[in-house]
Order: C-alpha cells, then structure tokens, then sequence
C-alpha cells in the first residue's frame, strides 16, 4: 500500500454501483476496524457516561452520537456552531459566552431539547465530578444561565479564551434526561444523543465487539453525513485488523498500526487500498508518583530525565513515525518550547549520577517501569524494553518492567498503585493549554500528587485570558521550564497519524482530525 496524503477515487470499473438499474440510491455502508478496547468493570462500571470517560478511544465512540453546542472544524481551526447557531463572547474580559440553539433540535428518539436541557447536562458533569477528572475541563464555569427554550450562557469564573474548545469535548455533551439520571453515572454500553448517528453495541463479556452507528435522521447540526451506516469493528491486535482490511471484512483502519506494519503498508503493492498520514498531535510520556518513595526525590525524576535517550527510543521502535519531544507541549502548536534539552542538553549518564550522589540517592536504585498492553499499540512494550535497557545500562538504576490491560491499569494508576508509568496524550483540544492544564492544574486527570500553586492560581490563569493564544507564550514557557525543573512529568515523543483504507472509500483526509477526533461523517463511497 503505497502512502499519500489524499485518498484518490480508483478506477470506476473497480467501484461498486452507486445506483441500481432504476436510478434509485443504494445504502452506503461502511465497516472500520480498531484495536481499542472498550470494556466494563466493577472500577469503571460506566466507560460510555460522558460525565465519566477521559480517553481518546471512548470520546471518539460519543462524538458520533453525542452532539455539542460547538465542534472541532474538519480541518484546523478555531471552534464552529454544531447544536448552536451561533456562540460568542459577549463581553470583552472574555468571561460571558452567549450560545443560542438551531431551531428544532431533538434526542434520537424523538424528545425536543431545550436550553434547560444543555445547562443541566453540563451541571450534571460538573455535580458528578467522576474521579477520571474529566469535569476539570469545565472548572471556569460559575453559573449557566437559559433565556426562553433557545439560548444558553455562561458565567466564568475568570477569563477563558479557550472555553469554546472545551464546549467540544463529550464531557459538554447534550444529554437525554429520560436516559441519563442527574447525579448518576448511567453503567453499561447504551448511548443516546442527538448527534449525527445512532448507537449500537454488540457486548461479549462485559467488551464491545461491534459497535453498529446509523445514520440519525433527527440530526440537527452542521455536520453533512456521507454514508448510511459506519459498523465499528474491535479487532485483538494490529496483525488482525491488517488480515481484516486486506480480506476485504473492513474499508478502513484506524488505530492503532504497529510500526512495522506502517511500514510494510506503506512501502506494499497493495493495489486495493492506501496509507494515509494525517497531522497529529499525540505524545507519550512517563509519570511519576512524587510521593512514591522512589521518585520523591526530585533528583531521582532529574535523572532519568537525563539518561533517557529520545532519539535512540525513536529510531529503535518508531522510525520515522514519531519525533523526539522535548516538552509537554508538542511541536507545532503555539507556546512549544524546548524545555528539557534547554535544562538537560545531550544524554549523559555522567551527569545522571552527579545528581543523585549529591541528594544521597543509593545506586544502583531499583525501579518499576508499568505501561498498558492493549491500549497504545503492540509497540509499546518494545518502546518500554529499550526504556529499562537505556536506564540499566547507566549503572544507575535496577529497573524492571510490566505491563497491565487497560481496563486495570488506568484505575490503579488513579489509585496512586505505580511509582512510574507510561501514558499517551491526545488532545481534547489543539491549544497548548491542554497540554499543560490536565496535568497541573487543580485534580488533574492523572491524579498525581505533585502541585504547584504559580502554575495553577497564576500562570494558568495568565495563558487563559489571552485570546491572542501567542500572547500566551510567556507564561507558557515558564510553566514548561517548571516541569523540567520538577519532573513531575517527562515527554518522550511525538507521534504522527495513519489511516488505511480500501481505495473506493473517499473522505479518508478528514477521518481523522489533528487532535485524534475520528469524524465517521466523512467517509463515502465512490
């Protein structure tokens, strides 16, 4: 499969009939495949809840069902009306932003919404609080205020000039109160909204396998719907969903690909589908509990900050998949700086050690590296080995590695189970701010128990009343300088998008937005 950045149409004799012999349109239906899991647990008995979920994998589930008053554009840009006709701020301290609905927006099944209905699905996120730390994402809200059954408008408690963005995250979502109680989290796998689709699943032992979206035709929004029917297809790993695309099961793959499996797509003859790459902002990193004996030490966390060697970890797992990162804001986005090669320069284990003899850390320290196995791609094991390799060569460290299924490693490392552990980000939004907030401010979604008062009551705060977002970049880099200082957190690497598709599939430059968005509505046929 030869790699490009558009999906071309094939040839028309390769194409199946769009209409029948008596003109009539025929059903568009897609299939699309994906390693994520989705599972139940007696920890996490409500993964759909959009009061509750804070990942990536799961939003993409709601967005195509869910609706928002605000929404992601299909490419970049700032925020556009989706269950709003229009949203602004009203005020000039960036403080009041004023929403008014499209006239004649319902529920799936049939329910009128209302302003009402808006403000309480937000109240109910922020009363639920879920322990995921996905309500911090509305911590700038006061009050939410209706006028007659159409316009909604918040009051912040200070100045947020990305309030817009956080308006399109699920956890905004406009819920159905017949379906979804006021102060509970709603378990299981039913979903009910008045988004583009409707939701389907197909559960085997407390896991989706299948997940069926219908086109909605209550939908109200800005949104043009391409097909008829996208089927979400679970696969176990990368190697099935490949054998899935190229047998012709699936049009489309999407997360995760191993590597290896880029590589040979890209560089293959396949002559039915192509390999698309997309802008991306993911980044990966490790986390540390600094209340852990063993990473309280701030030296400790400068050390391994020091051993680690990015570039070496890149070209041993990713190639050219992935780029070194240097900083919890990723390239290309306004505010990046450099902050730790600033502060570390060049591997060095020399250094390393200087560091921890001089806090009277004894060496050879013995670590415990944890990651998840099913969530961020067969890769990341690999991606850990050369990890443990790097900081046991230094002679420094005594480091041992295990990995653990999603569905039990994220609510231990809530629980503060791990001294150190790998995550990924995806953005919920692409503006620095949500490279930094959701891991320092106030209940961060990791849960770490390191905080820092300037960061939160200060410059936080400064970066969100810059509606210039390069206005911000001051107390951007002081905020980045400061976690390479404290090391609370070390960015690893930046990673870049891929999307496989049976070349009659179009839309594929679209399904994917730069914050990791899947946009089911894109795709089509022909």
């Amino acid at each position: 499969m030869n790699r490009k950045l558009l999906v071309l149409a094939a040839a028309v004799s390769l194409l199946p009939p769009t209409l029948s012999a008596c003109g009539k349109e025929e059903s568009v239906s897609i299939v699309v495949a994906t390693t994520d899991q989705f599972v139940a647990t007696e920890d996490a008995p409500a993964p759909l809840d959009p009061a509750y979920t804070y990942d990536t994998s799961t939003w993409n589930l709601l967005r195509q069902t869910m609706q928002t008053l605000m929404i992601q554009p299909k490419g970049q840009g700032e925020p556009v009306p989706e269950a709003a006709e229009k949203c602004l701020f009203t005020d000039k301290g960036n403080e009041r932003f004023d929403c008014k609905l499209r006239e004649g927006l319902q529920f799936s099944d049939g329910t009128p919404i209302t302003a009402t209905d808006v403000k309480n699905s937000i109240e109910r996120s922020l009363a639920i609080n879920a322990d995921t730390g996905v309500a911090a994402l509305l911590n700038t809200i006061d009050t939410i205020e209706t006028k007659g059954s159409r316009e909604v408008i918040f009051h912040l408690k200070t100045a947020d000039a990305t309030f817009p963005y956080k308006l399109t995250t699920p956890v905004a979502s406009i819920v159905n109160p017949k379906k979804y109680d006021k102060k509970n989290l709603r378990d299981g796998f039913e979903v009910d909204g008045s988004g583009p689709y409707t939701f389907k699943a197909d559960v085997r032992d407390n896991a989706i396998t299948d997940v069926t979206y219908a086109k909605n035709p209550r939908y109200r929004g800005s949104l043009k719907v391409n097909n008829d029917q996208v089927v979400l297809r679970v696969h176990k790993d990368s190697e099935a969903m490949g054998a899935a695309i190229d047998s012709g099961k699936v049009d489309v793959m999407v997360r995760t690909m191993s590597p290896s499996q880029i590589d040979a797509l890209d560089t293959g003859t396949d002559k039915n589908a192509e390999l698309v790459d997309l802008p991306g902002l993911e980044i990966r990193y490790l986390a540390f509990n600094t209340a852990a004996p063993t990473v309280k030490s701030k030296a400790v966390r400068q050390a391994i900050a020091q051993v680690i060697d990015r570039d070496e970890l890149v070209a041993a797992v990713y190639s050219v998949q992935a780029d070194a990162l240097y900083s919890l804001v990723p390239a290309f986005v306004t505010g990046h700086t450099n902050s730790f090669f600033n502060k570390y320069g060049e591997p060095s284990d020399a250094k390393a050690k200087s560091l921890l003899t001089d806090a009277g850390v004894g060496l050879p320290l013995k670590l415990k590296l944890h990651y998840t196995t099913d969530h961020y791609g067969s890769a990341t094991k690999q991606e850990f080995e050369v990890l443990r390799k790097q900081l046991n060569d230094s002679g420094l460290f005594q480091v041992t590695i295990q990995g653990h299924p999603w569905a039990t490693f994220r609510p231990a490392e809530q629980k503060g189970e791990y001294d150190v552990f790998g995550m990924g980000w995806f953005p919920d939004f692409p503006d620095a701010d949500n490279f930094v907030a959701p891991f320092l401010d106030k209940n961060n979604f990791l849960g770490l128990p390191y905080s820092n008062t300037t960061i939160q009551h200060t410059l936080i705060p400064r970066t969100r009343r810059e509606a210039d977002r390069a206005s911000a970049m001051a107390p951007l880099a002081e905020i980045q300088d400061t976690v390479a200082e404290d090391v609370p957190i070390l960015p690893l690497w930046q990673g870049k998008q891929y999307v496989a598709a049976r070349r009659d599939v179009t839309g594929i430059a679209y399904a994917i937005n730069s914050s990791s968005v899947l946009q089911l509505w894109e795709l089509g046929r022909g």
